[in-house]
């Protein structure tokens, strides 16, 4: 029996004919380029939803471009994460650009592996979320390729960049638990190894915000800090290190939602109980925080809208390579919940 067969690929021409259009309006529509008109593009989306077309990713990259966007993510466990991606691909869904995912795995040499990866596979570009890379290996990354770095403060003159006010962010909590009646506030931050980047660090800003704040509420001899990692297991180890001191804390600020699900953990091991024997506030409101069961007060920075704003930025440096740079800061909002109330006693 003869093979069927195979069935020829559609092409844009194919779809120009369809649509009763040129092959450069289908492509300005493909492109999402200036000059298409609504009731052009109406028409190109409808041949091609009907024709089944897909672009050719080769033959783009040939042409030297590729339609394709890479996306480091440092931890794919952290729950804060995907909701960047969401805002990323939720900007980019009328376009015709599709999201390829690299897990840097928390170390820089897993994240400088898959940037490596991201970019010899023709990336027209990247976003890199919160990378651990240096300035200088940052502006090599971002010379050879479009880049929007989330989540690092600085800035560069080859990429843009997008954070939220992490200083902001820590005194919301700080402010929060001191109106509550919270002297004794601890913070559990992630242990930042690198001096030469520490300024640049979201975990660092967010340790900083947390002294600065308690030195304006006066709890100067109250400060105290635990460093272990932005993982569920660094807020368990965290919280026992701070529930075994001779004074334990009334309230624990958690750098990170994630290390906040460790420390409430270990409350609950120790038998004691949120909030009524203490008070636990993480940081990015993510899903887990606004679950009934958890109700976890945390501060707001907006994770859609940091990947939305990083995809926005990378199609208009990706149209435009040598336009000025740019930093977008985001302000944080507090949401309270069930896991913060006043002191005991």
């Amino acid at each position: 029996m003869e093979p069927p067969a195979s069935r020829r690929r559609v092409t844009i021409v194919d779809v120009a004919r369809h649509a009763q259009v040129s092959t450069t309006a289908v492509s300005k529509v493909l492109r999402n380029a200036y000059g298409a008109s609504p009731e052009m593009r109406t028409k190109v989306r409808r041949a091609i939803d009907e024709l089944g077309y897909r672009p050719h990713a080769g033959a783009r990259g040939l042409r030297g471009q590729t339609y394709s966007i890479g996306v480091m993510l440092p931890d794919i466990r952290n729950p804060f994460f995907p909701e960047v991606l969401d805002g990323v691909t939720h900007t980019l869904e009328d376009t015709e650009y599709q999201v390829l995912l690299g897990p840097g795995d928390c170390g820089e040499k897993a994240e400088a592996r898959v940037t490596e990866a991201l970019i010899d596979r023709g990336m027209d570009g990247l976003i890199l979320v919160a990378p651990l890379a240096s300035r200088e290996r940052l502006d090599e990354v971002a010379s050879a390729v479009p880049t929007v770095i989330v989540g690092r403060h600085g800035s560069s003159p080859v990429y843009d960049t997008v954070a939220d006010d992490d200083v902001e962010g820590a005194s919301l909590v700080v402010g929060h638990l001191a109106a509550l009646g919270h002297r004794r506030i601890a913070h559990i931050e992630h242990l930042e190894t690198d001096p030469t980047r520490l300024a640049e660090m979201p975990n660092a800003r967010r340790a900083d915000g947390y002294r600065q704040a308690m030195r304006a509420h006066g709890l100067d001899e109250c400060i105290d800090v635990v460093s272990t990692s932005y993982t569920q297991e660094g807020g368990y180890r965290g919280a026992k290190e701070l529930l075994d001191r001779p004074q334990r804390p009334t309230a624990v600020f958690a750098g990170a939602d994630v290390v906040a699900m460790g420390v409430l953990e270990a409350v609950a091991e120790a038998g004691l109980s949120v909030p009524d024997d203490i008070s636990v506030a993480g940081y990015d409101n993510t899903t887990l925080a606004a679950f009934g069961p958890v109700s976890l007060t945390s501060v707001d920075q907006a994770g859609h809208e940091i990947g939305r704003n990083a995809a926005r930025l990378l199609l208009d440096r990706i149209a435009d390579r040598h336009r000025p740079s740019v930093q977008i800061r985001l302000s944080p909002t507090l949401v309270a919940r069930r896991t913060t109330a006043r002191p005991p006693g």
